[in-house]
C-alpha cells in the first residue's frame, strides 16, 4: 500500500462564524490534510509545534493513524491563526497570524519520509517546499498548494516550483491572481502550462474544476444545508483527493482522467464533512462507512436517467 508524506502547518486556530466560535482549536494545513487522507492510506505528518501544543491533540492524531515521527517540538509557541467569517461564509477575514516556531522550521526528513511515493507540500513558503523536494528520493506523485501571501510575495519562486509538481491544488481567487487571468477556466489552463500534469481549482460551494490531459472537467460540490465552519476545507479536499489516488493501485496510472475524476468526488465529500463542525471535530469522528455512504449518495445525485455517470 502507498503512503503519503505531508509537510505543512500544525496550528491552534481561533475561529468565529455566524454559528458560533472556537478558540485555540486544533488546525493547520497538514492536520486537515492528514485527517482526510488517513481514511485511505498511511499518512506521515512532517511539521513543527511549540512546547505549548496540547498532548491531547497529538494523541487524537496518533489514535487515528497519523504518524507523528516527523513532528518536531521546538522551544516557543505553536503557529496560531485567528479568523472570522461573515454571513455568506466566503473567504475568512484574517484577524491574526502568529508564525512562532513555524518561522524557523527547516524540515529534515527521515528515511521513511524520503522514500514515500506520494508527497503533499501543503501551504508554506516556496523555499520550504523546495527544501522538502530536495530531500525526497524519487516520489511518484508530487502535489502542492499555496495561498495569496506567497502569490503576492514569492510569485517567481512559486512558478519555478510548479515546474517540478505533478498536481497543483489552488482555490479560485488564488488561481486567477497567480495566472493573472480574470476567467477561472483560462487561469486553470494557464497554470497547467507551467508544469503540473493536473490542476485542481477549488471553488467551495460551487464545486471544482479539473484540468487533465488538456481537458477541463467541471464538478459540483456536495450539497449541504448547514455549514458551520469552512476552515480547512481546502486542505481536507486535498487529503481526500490525494488519499484516494494513493490508494487506487498503480501510481503510474493514478493520473488517468477516470481516477482523477473519482478523486475530485472524494475530495468534495471529505470537505463536505469538514465544514459541518468547528475545527477538526467532524473529521476526527469520521469513519470509512460514513465516507462510503456519502460517496454513494453523491454518485446518485450525479447520475442521469440512463444510468451514465456525469463524471
Amino acid at each position: 500500500m502507498s503512503s503519503i508524506v505531508v509537510v505543512g502547518t500544525v496550528a491552534l486556530d481561533s475561529v468565529k462564524t455566524p454559528s458560533g466560535q472556537s478558540r485555540e482549536a486544533l488546525g493547520g494545513s497538514a492536520v486537515y490534510f492528514s485527517l482526510a487522507a488517513r481514511l485511505f492510506v498511511p499518512v506521515h505528518l512532517v511539521g513543527v509545534v511549540g512546547q505549548d501544543f496540547p498532548e491531547e491533540h497529538k494523541h487524537s492524531l496518533r489514535t487515528r493513524g497519523v504518524n507523528l515521527e516527523g513532528l518536531d517540538v521546538l522551544p516557543g509557541k505553536t503557529f496560531r491563526w485567528a479568523g472570522a467569517y461573515g454571513k455568506g461564509l466566503g473567504a475568512a477575514k484574517t484577524l491574526e497570524t502568529q508564525l512562532n516556531v513555524f518561522e524557523v522550521f527547516r524540515p529534515k526528513l527521515k528515511p521513511a519520509h524520503k522514500a514515500a511515493p506520494v508527497v503533499f507540500l501543503a501551504n508554506a513558503y516556496p523555499e520550504l517546499q523546495w527544501e522538502v523536494l530536495s530531500q525526497m528520493t524519487e516520489p511518484s506523485i508530487i502535489a502542492c498548494d499555496t495561498m495569496n501571501y506567497w502569490i503576492n510575495s514569492k510569485r517567481p519562486a512559486l512558478k519555478e516550483l510548479l515546474s517540478r509538481v505533478d498536481i497543483f491544488l489552488i482555490n479560485e481567487a488564488e488561481a486567477r491572481k497567480l495566472a493573472r487571468e480574470a476567467d477561472t477556466c483560462r487561469a486553470a489552463r494557464k497554470l497547467a502550462e507551467w508544469g503540473p500534469s493536473v490542476v485542481v481549482v477549488k471553488k467551495g460551494e460551487h464545486g471544482a474544476l479539473l484540468v487533465a490531459d488538456g481537458r477541463l472537467y467541471a464538478f459540483p460540490a456536495y450539497p449541504l444545508v448547514d455549514v458551520i465552519d469552512p476552515t480547512g476545507a481546502g486542505d481536507t479536499f486535498a487529503g481526500g483527493f490525494l488519499g484516494y489516488l494513493a490508494s487506487s493501485g498503480n501510481l503510474k496510472e493514478a493520473l488517468e482522467p477516470a481516477r482523477l475524476k473519482r478523486a475530485v468526488l472524494y475530495g468534495s465529500i471529505l470537505a463536505s464533512f469538514n465544514v459541518q463542525d468547528f475545527s477538526t471535530r467532524r473529521l476526527e469522528k469520521l469513519n470509512p462507512d460514513d465516507l462510503r455512504h456519502r460517496y454513494r449518495d453523491f454518485v446518485d445525485l450525479l447520475t442521469v436517467e440512463d444510468g451514465i455517470l456525469a463524471a
